[in-house]
């Protein structure tokens, strides 16, 4: 018998894998799209790596529950580190999952801290998240900055405050004694993973998966549901990877266009299947300078929460 820790790493594994193969997700990888030098087997790869990082970060979530009072740290940079390492040494096409590690650690920290015998439910795991996110410290903003630096994420750019790639930045941080929070606090404005975690996963739980298990009732079709949550994340928050690599003008541009999409029935019908198939392609183009990557990572948010919630598929 699989232990609580066991189903919280597969399940976290199973929203990654359903994201991904859902098609066409208009601008991504998915299972009949491969981008040239990453394809749809690099991000089955790096979600077959990531399994065990999950059900540590559970373990270590029930232990700090169980030990709030003995200042034991979450480590959960030195985690997502690591389960970065982990991800590019499982395949060969480069940064597959550091949106998503960024995302579904800190939600497997927040499952692991739900009693042993109690049901995991999403309102429990939300409010674990804000234990989580509240609990971190400058290692752990260090750690996830070698982890961002070890994935080397397109379209990262430049900032004026604690960039990246500024060897200062380090320095700043442990001057300044900065948590993984005050980082994200800080890169909030252009980056929506960051704004997730300062925003309590807004994203995640209030636009993705209430829309997410609206469809499934009505359609049956999980592709279906994900492909048009994907749809509806995107048409009300411009993706930032884009908008870093383009500029926030295409960005909301490309939102408009899935709000379009979306109102010709999306994937339930087949005008709005044709609209879902004419936007995958032209967002495919050279260089994947319009892949909405952020939002990708977020619908995958939101299908974690479905599967730790007990969906099946």
């Amino acid at each position: 018998m699989s232990s609580r820790y066991d189903e919280i790493a597969a399940g976290l594994q199973l929203a990654l894998l359903l994201e991904v193969s859902s098609y066409p997700k208009p601008g991504n990888v998915h299972r009949t799209r491969d981008f040239e030098g990453t394809r749809f087997e690099h991000f089955l790869a790096s979600a077959a790596a990531l399994g065990v990082h999950f059900r540590l970060a559970a373990l270590r979530g029930r232990s700090v529950a169980e030990r709030l009072g003995e200042g034991v740290e979450l480590a959960i940079g030195e985690r997502m580190s690591r389960a970065v390492e982990a991800s590019l040494e499982w395949q060969h096409g480069g940064n597959t999952s550091l949106g998503v590690i960024l995302l579904l650690t800190p939600i497997a920290y927040a499952a692991g801290m739900v009693a042993p015998g109690s049901a995991l439910r999403a309102q429990e795991i939300r409010r674990n998240l804000r234990r989580v996110v509240r609990r971190t410290t400058p290692f752990d903003a260090m750690n996830t900055y070698r982890a961002i630096s070890r994935a080397s994420p397109g379209g990262i750019g430049k900032v004026s405050e604690l960039d990246i790639n500024d060897k200062n930045s380090m320095t700043e941080i442990r001057k300044r004694n900065l948590s993984l929070l005050d980082i994200f606090r800080i890169s909030a404005e252009y980056d929506t993973i960051s704004w997730e975690w300062v925003n309590d996963f807004s994203v995640t739980f209030d636009i993705g998966l209430p829309f997410l298990r609206r469809e499934l009732r009505s359609t049956r079709d999980i592709n279906t549901a994900i492909v048009d949550t994907y749809l509806s994340i995107l048409s009300q928050i411009p993706d930032t990877l884009i908008a870093r690599k383009q500029g926030m003008s295409t960005a909301r541009e490309i939102s408009l266009r899935a709000k379009r999409v979306l109102r010709t029935g999306g994937m339930k019908t087949a005008r709005g299947r044709k609209a879902v198939e004419r936007m995958d392609q032209a967002l495919q183009r050279p260089g994947h300078r319009f892949n909405p990557g952020t939002t990708a990572d977020l619908t995958a948010s939101a299908v974690s929460v479905l599967t730790l919630d007990g969906y099946r598929p």
